[in-house]
């Protein structure tokens, strides 16, 4: 599943690079989406992958807090560029007279700089308030990864602080994307049913389709972990929950915007050489 995943999303970005036709904020936004998708798995699967071949389940201070770091970086960004997907759809759709006027390429550059700015910060945030904390030696944390709320619980030392941070970032910066993405979609369900005839009411939809089973998959998935962990001796079920969000969602990613993307089919055929379905 982590070399489909690699290999999927890297294709995605191959394709998006290498063909004129796709140079457009869609397709640049989803290149970016791939290359977080690669990043994001390589945060934690690598060393799950090496905890089960070496049958070895240590992971030292140092690389707990490395995997902190990026994984809430990773992730935090996976959150609002999928929010800024969605405004790009909202545009595209609710105003296409002012599309190419709105997401100028300079404009599409700083939404994603933007983006990576307030992810490196929430995450730099967050890792920080961790290292203030005291732990005990050896200890044992009940999932495959150095997962913050759980590294947290174990800490030695009064946690306020990290509860205060971890809660107004989880309103915040991911409320704030979710409502982004829900406003969007208002307006652009709004925008479909006034569109006369039923070929336009399903062009325009099938341009969102396959951000909308993106997102939906992303949230949904963010919900199970949140609802598994939230759940008394839950750790299993948190531990699987996760393994969705973290691997399936990034592998499935490059199969749902290409399995119905005729732009996409086109430029994956020119790569791989062979009729891609």
């Amino acid at each position: 599943m982590y070399l489909i995943t690699v290999f999927g999303n890297l294709l995605i970005i191959l394709a998006v690079s290498s063909d004129s036709h796709l140079h457009t904020p869609m397709y640049f936004f989803l290149a970016n989406l791939s290359f977080v998708d690669i990043c994001f798995t390589f945060t934690t699967d690598p060393k799950m992958l090496w905890n089960i071949q070496a049958q070895s389940k240590v992971i030292t201070y140092a690389g707990c807090l490395t995997q902190i770091y990026f994984f809430i970086l990773f992730a935090g960004f996976d959150d609002f560029l999928l929010a800024v997907m969605a405004y790009e759809r909202f545009v595209a759709i609710c105003h296409p007279l002012h599309y190419t006027v709105i997401m100028k390429p300079s404009y599409c550059v700083l939404l994603v700089l933007v983006v990576w700015v307030m992810s490196v910060l929430n995450s730099l945030l967050e890792s920080l308030t961790v290292l203030l904390l005291s732990f005990c030696t050896d200890v044992e944390i009940s999932h495959f990864f150095c997962e913050i709320n759980q590294v947290v619980q174990l800490a030695c030392s009064d946690t306020f602080l990290n509860d205060m941070v971890m809660y107004f970032a989880t309103v915040l910066l991911g409320g704030g994307p979710l409502a982004g993405i829900l406003f969007s979609y208002s307006k652009i369900v709004s925008s479909i049913c006034g569109i006369s005839s039923a070929q336009g009411k399903y062009k325009a939809f099938s341009t969102c389709a396959s951000h909308l089973s993106v997102v939906s998959l992303f949230y949904f998935t963010v919900l199970g972990v949140y609802l598994s962990s939230a759940a008394p001796q839950s750790s299993h079920s948190s531990a699987v929950a996760s393994v969705m969000y973290m691997v399936v969602t990034s592998m499935l990613n490059p199969f749902i915007y290409s399995l119905r993307n005729r732009d996409i089919k086109r430029a994956l055929k020119r790569i791989v050489g062979v009729p891609v379905m």
